[in-house]
């Protein structure tokens, strides 16, 4: 199917494409996400800015923590070193994308905006405690990630404003995994859940879980995160924290006929089970 009749303009500043994108226009950076929407018509709009070539937007930056510009594509921000010391399950999580001509074309930037359910960096970003950077018309503002999902492929940002970089905390000092259950045609997460642990010794002082894939959003896990902190992270903590990730995600629960939303739910207990060995390892 075709796309409806748009028109083109590329932007070479933030500043000119925030004053060409108008009221019914998109940005276009990598477009993996746009383009199959607009060819199927669920979305149709009058003007497409392309922000591929805005220097600003490009790069990785490591000072006291990451900033990702909008436009780091998934196979820079897995191959990067920073990003691989500092928060090395979003490397991870970047690295399973698709297949590799996604990963080289799609930008993090219009992941996120896209705000697929079954993507793996929104989950990431939420249990890392990132925050979106995002510049309008009216000035420049921060949302972190969890107010950042708001459901079903919707987000914080308004009309004509626009995601700039993504800032992640500088984690080294934390032991941080992702596990996807990915679906075997899309690669999309059937569930992803992503950790963040604080240890000493072997004891476990404190956890930061987000659940995504089995959910219209990626999810904060507080229950589990309580049942994890303190412990040992032995069986019984594990069970327990399983058992808890399934009441946090509860009340957002997404399924199909192939994976209804009982099946992911209990999926979302063995995956998280999963990350947390493997954050442990």
């Amino acid at each position: 199917m075709w796309p409806n009749k748009f028109d083109y303009q590329r932007a070479e500043s933030v500043d000119q494409a925030l004053a060409l994108i108008g009221e019914e226009g998109k940005f276009l950076a990598g477009g993996h996400s746009l383009l199959p929407v607009m060819k199927l018509r669920l979305s149709a709009p009058e003007q497409l800015v392309d922000i591929g070539r805005i220097d600003s937007l490009r790069g990785i930056s490591a000072d006291g923590g990451l900033t990702i510009g909008a436009t780091a594509t998934h196979a820079e921000i897995a191959a990067s070193g920073d990003v691989q010391s500092m928060c090395g399950a979003l490397a991870d999580a970047c690295g399973g994308v698709g297949d590799q001509a996604v990963r080289n074309f799609g930008t993090i930037g219009g992941n996120i905006a896209h705000a697929d359910p079954a993507s793996d960096p929104p989950t990431v970003l939420v249990a890392a405690g990132a925050s979106v950077n995002i510049q309008g018309s009216e000035g420049s503002r921060s949302v972190g990630a969890e107010e950042f999902f708001v459901d079903l492929f919707e987000t914080a940002l308004e009309d004509g404003e626009l995601i700039t970089s993504v800032s992640v905390p500088d984690l080294s000092g934390q032991k941080t995994a992702y596990a996807k259950f990915p679906h075997p045609a899309s690669r999309y997460a059937i569930v992803g859940v992503a950790v963040a642990l604080s240890m000493d010794g072997d004891t476990c002082t404190g956890a930061s879980v987000a659940v995504g894939g089995a959910t219209v959003k990626a999810v904060k896990c507080a229950g589990a995160e309580a049942a994890l902190a303190g412990s040992s992270l032995d069986d019984a903590a594990l069970n327990a924290a399983a058992d808890m990730v399934k009441a946090d995600i509860a009340d957002w629960l997404a399924g199909d006929v192939a994976y209804p939303e009982s099946y992911r739910q209990q999926m979302a207990g063995v995956y998280l089970k999963r990350a947390v060995k493997a954050a442990a390892g």
